[in-house]
């Protein structure tokens, strides 16, 4: 409405009136299309914002880091006092702090929350948004005194959904009374759904990382296995001639001489002896490959995956070559792929300095006048310091014969006991300052 006052009596014409009524038609237009000006802008604003804050959090792989980063770039954007991630517990019973932004001690020391009977669970019970105008007064919020001491004063939350289910919620405050308009609850819906995927990004990532931790203790596992079983055979060995020559003595000694008894007693331990290291060769034995139909490819691609940390750390750049439509293997899945794991962290530890790793799968035909292929070869070469003749005599050679200081203990020799056990080859090419390529030759 637009309004004029005078001090006078009839003090308006009728001309006067046409002419604020077409001023007031022109103020409304002016008005309206700066609103209309002003609400573009403002979107314009914060979808830049949602980009940035979606490239931000996307590119961390650390779960806390993440955590901290979403909450930061809420706050911000939303221009919030107080901006908290809650996480569901395993159970799905309870809502757990797990990052904030412009927090106090007060909102720090905040008690979980249960999502059957909370006003943030039921944000995760029905999946949709919630505000309150103000927490201070409201008795659906259950730490009012918190609320109070921080100076927060109206809530806006909203689920962390990724594929259907909820992670858990992302909370904001403001500090004076303030109704959060469809845009600003639209963005912060967003803003989750970008989260959710970051967190799930990040969880993924520490589970790579996990799983290749274990990896790792397998290979120490079975490097001790087959140490192990290289240690009963060799104590075989002679324990077996002891055993002959000490029947051969036939050793006969009176009833009461002391003699007797020791001779049963040197007799029942070498058979003792000879039982435990059947035991170990027998356990040893139980490791044989676990065969089924196996596509090389896919084991080789979640290589990138599982060395992308230590590749990284070293400076070595990973390329892979994979032949399409390789034929499939009879193998052990798990076996091939911890071969192909230490094939790969062995060669960036053989490029402190940093370098390239190229790991490439082709199938290839022995004899080469064979019509289909016979073999797939998955060759893993670097531009590492290469190896002696002396040190590729003795690649393959007993691990009690090593003379590696470091390492995770597996050694070619196990690498060559795998491929062996599922009837391929490995053979090495290298050369000192030229790097080594490592091609394993596993039939179809």
């Amino acid at each position: 409405m637009l309004n004029v006052d005078s001090d006078r009596l009839d003090a308006f014409s009728p001309e006067d009136q046409t002419l604020l009524e077409e001023v007031a038609v022109q103020a409304a237009r002016v008005i309206h299309h700066t609103w209309l000006y002003e609400q573009l802008r403002l979107k314009a604003r914060l979808f830049e914002a949602l980009v940035s804050v979606g490239q931000t959090i996307n590119s961390t792989v650390n779960l806390d880091d993440a955590l901290q980063t979403i909450t930061r770039e809420a706050a911000q954007l939303m221009s919030a006092k107080l901006c908290a991630l809650l996480l569901l517990d395993e159970g799905r019973e309870w809502l757990h702090l797990r990052a904030s932004h412009g927090a106090g001690e007060a909102y720090l020391r905040k008690p979980r929350l249960a999502v059957a009977d909370s006003l943030l669970g039921t944000v995760v019970r029905r999946r949709k948004p919630l505000q309150l105008e103000n927490v201070q007064t409201s008795n659906r919020y259950q730490h009012v005194d918190i609320a109070r001491v921080e100076g927060l004063v109206s809530l806006l939350s909203v689920p962390l959904l990724f594929r259907g289910e909820v992670l858990g919620t992302l909370n904001v405050y403001s500090a004076t009374p303030h109704s959060f308009s469809n845009e600003e609850i639209a963005i912060l819906s967003a803003l989750a759904d970008l989260s959710a995927i970051a967190i799930e990004k990040a969880r993924l990532y520490e589970r790579v990382v996990d799983l290749e931790e274990l990896l790792r203790q397998n290979e120490k596992l079975s490097a001790l296995g087959l140490l192990a079983a290289e240690i009963a055979h060799e104590i075989r060995n002679p324990l077996t001639v002891m055993k002959l020559l000490y029947h051969s003595l036939d050793l006969r000694f009176p009833a009461g001489d002391p003699r007797a008894r020791d001779t049963a007693v040197i007799s029942e331990k070498m058979d003792h002896l000879n039982r435990i290291v059947g035991q170990v060769l027998d356990l040893a034995r139980h490791n044989e490959p676990k065969r089924a139909v196996v596509d090389v490819n896919p084991l080789v691609a979640d290589l990138a995956l599982l060395t992308r940390h230590k590749l990284r750390q070293q400076g070595v750049t990973l390329v892979q070559r994979l032949a399409p439509e390789l034929p499939p293997l009879s193998a052990d899945a798990t076996q091939l792929e911890q071969v192909f794991l230490n094939l790969a962290l062995n060669a960036a530890e053989a490029m402190p300095q940093g370098g390239l790793l190229e790991i490439a799968t082709r199938a290839v035909r022995l004899p080469r006048t064979r019509p289909q292929p016979t073999h797939v070869a998955v060759s893993f070469r670097d531009t590492g310091p290469g190896m002696t003749p002396e040190q590729r005599r003795r690649a393959f050679g007993s691990l009690l014969s090593s003379d590696k200081a470091g390492g995770t203990g597996l050694g070619l020799r196990l690498v060559a006991r795998v491929i062996e056990a599922h009837h391929g080859k490995v053979r090495i090419a290298s050369r000192r300052g030229e790097g080594t390529t490592i091609t394993l030759l596993l039939p179809v």
